[in-house]
């Protein structure tokens, strides 16, 4: 890990250097699993928890003004053209620890990948988590939005959690400290998960592979997995599905720029590579505008559209 500079201008986000790496006006785009967006002011990995809490605590004092974004695998974010303002925590690869711990449960770290938590409660013969391993971000990001698949959630497997606040201090909550629903976490404001504790079941560890193995076959056989994209796009709505109702619209295959609405799975927008963050945005608004329209049915985003509308800013205006 490369240290970073020491700084001391009012426009950067620490006053003192630190261990880990900090850099000015970094594309986000290769960040991302959408491949597009724009540069993030400033980005930042830490080099451990450590680094992390005297950073945030830096930053407090330092630069308070300056907003802050954490990001893991960029599974669940767009990035408008135009990037990110502030500080942007780049989490991947960092805090990744896994640990098992006594009563068959779990120590993740926050970085850790969900395939890859998955995997490893696997082999450590625990199941009930092998649903992770189709979750294409991290154990942080599952749980700020309550990540499932096929019949998962994360939340019900949580026992504790770990955050670090705006002013660098730590903090042990259970699930009782927030609100939790269907792709849905609410609870104490300017706080990010570090890393959480997962109480599981004894089992088979032969058995929990194969069954990651399966869930992977059949994601594979249903999702356009070779193109960027952010995974599901839509929650589905209560008694629906997304891509039932965006395919009932007619919407299937319909691009815009170089993106596209996958003609393999409707609640996907894929493209080649050269799409611009606003080439999916309007995608993004057009499917909610065509199902409001025709089916009166409000399709709730699962991703974040963040940042700054690029120069030639086409999408619709709208919330994520």
């Amino acid at each position: 890990m490369m240290a970073a500079r020491a700084v001391d201008s009012p426009m950067t986000p620490f006053a003192q250097a630190t261990r880990g790496r900090l850099q000015a006006q970094v594309p986000l785009a290769g960040l991302t699993s959408w491949r597009a967006g724009g540069p993030a002011d400033w980005l930042f990995q830490p080099a451990d928890l450590d680094d992390l809490v005297a950073a945030l605590r830096d930053h407090a004092t330092h630069a308070p003004q300056m907003p802050v974004t954490f990001l893991g695998l960029g599974s669940n974010v767009l990035i408008r053209d135009g990037g990110l303002d502030g500080l942007v925590v780049h989490l991947s690869g960092v805090l990744n620890e896994r640990r098992r711990l006594e009563g068959d449960r779990l120590l993740l770290g926050a970085g850790l990948a969900c395939a890859q938590a998955a995997r490893f409660g696997a082999r450590e013969g625990l199941v009930g988590a092998e649903f992770l391993a189709g979750i294409p971000g991290t154990v942080g990001g599952a749980l700020r939005m309550n990540a499932g698949a096929w019949g998962g959630e994360i939340w019900p497997l949580v026992e504790a959690v770990s955050t670090v606040d705006a002013r660098g201090e730590l903090h042990t909550r259970t699930p009782a400290d927030y609100t939790i629903g269907y792709r849905s976490v609410h609870g104490p404001e300017a706080e990010w998960f570090t890393g959480c504790v997962l109480q599981l079941a004894a089992g088979d560890p032969d058995v929990g592979t194969r069954r990651i193995r399966e869930l992977l076959r059949e994601r594979s056989a249903k999702q356009p997995l070779g193109l960027p994209s952010c995974g599901s796009v839509f929650r589905n709505p209560e008694g629906d599905h997304a891509a039932r109702l965006v395919e009932a619209a007619g919407l299937k295959g319909l691009r815009h720029g170089a993106a596209e609405i996958s003609p393999k799975h409707a609640n996907f927008i894929t493209h080649d590579g050269s799409a611009r963050a606003a080439d999916i945005e309007w995608l993004l608004r057009h499917a909610q505008d065509e199902v409001q329209r025709q089916f009166g049915v409000h399709l709730e985003p699962e991703v974040r559209v963040l940042g700054r509308p690029g120069a030639t800013h086409e999408a619709s205006e709208g919330t994520a």
